[in-house]
């Protein structure tokens, strides 16, 4: 027999939670602000924010995972999520679709004009190819990262990080609980050896390779592409830690656990991603 919920849509009661959020951006805006401008107290407001969020975000994710375990979300509710969920991630496709729009205008629009014979009497030293080892404008020489190394690895990895949490959801859907938590364990170990790789390379790229952000426009494009796809990474991780305690909590069923999907689609994203990344910024 159906519950009510199935046929209703549910609305929480009153909560605390947007006025503590509000108040951790509030103290994190503040202390950016004071910290830019050399303000003292700047680090110590930041510092309070984030406590403030990262108290938000326990409560309210707290408060949204009881609910969904005591049957309070119907199907109505699970379409929301999922409409949310999808638009989200649609964001984010434009996001990282304008890094991409402008490291396509830089290689074909920007680059080859500064090679112009106009611009070669401001630039005389500066070659018009990708990626280049010298800049315009008295940047030091620096090495373009190569594609057959860590970034190599590391699209191995990911790749790999797709495969088991594939198998993990699998295991979920046949309420294989074993299959289930060792693909999210393995997911989450091959992220976080993503992410040491990618500090490693980050590494290697200042100190050996002399690439900084300073490095003219490659530089700058290089690490704010691969930049934000490792805060992403970053975020994917966490959120998968999270389902992976929840997982071993006995959290969700093969007919309820959006909650999985919704990260297993994020991660999906965050691949497809870093495959772009590959071919674009490290290979081509």
């Amino acid at each position: 027999m159906s519950t009510p919920a199935q046929h209703s849509y549910f609305v929480p009661q009153p909560s605390k939670w947007p006025l503590v959020g509000a108040l951790a951006l509030f103290f994190l805006g503040l202390g950016a602000a004071f910290a830019v401008n050399g303000v003292k107290g700047g680090g110590t407001c930041l510092l309070i924010g984030a406590l403030i969020l990262l108290y938000m975000l326990w409560g309210w994710f707290g408060d949204v995972i009881q609910e969904s375990e005591r049957g309070q979300y119907g199907k109505n509710v699970d379409r929301s999520f999922r409409w949310s969920m999808g638009w989200f991630i649609f964001s984010e496709v434009m996001f990282f679709g304008a890094f991409f729009g402008a490291l396509f205008y830089t290689r074909f629009y920007v680059v080859p004009d500064f090679g112009s014979e106009m611009q070669q009497l401001l630039w005389p030293k500066f070659a018009p190819t990708w990626p280049s080892s010298v800049a315009p404008g008295g940047v030091p020489e620096y090495e373009a990262m190569k594609p057959w190394g860590w970034p190599a690895i590391n699209t191995l990895i990911l790749l790999s990080s797709g495969a088991t949490i594939t198998w993990a959801h699998w295991g979920l859907l046949k309420n294989n609980r074993t299959q289930l938590i060792m693909g999210l364990a393995w997911t989450v170990g091959l992220g976080l050896a993503f992410l040491y790789l990618q500090a490693h390379e980050y590494h290697e790229g200042f100190e050996k390779m002399h690439l900084t952000l300073g490095s003219g426009i490659y530089g700058a494009t290089f690490y704010m592409l691969t930049g934000f796809h490792g805060l992403h990474v970053t975020l994917g991780t966490i959120m998968l830690s999270v389902i992976l305690w929840r997982s071993i909590a006995g959290h969700f069923r093969p007919d309820h656990h959006f909650g999985f999907e919704a990260v297993a689609w994020y991660w999906h994203f965050v691949d497809v991603v870093w495959l772009l990344l590959f071919v674009l910024v490290y290979w081509l």
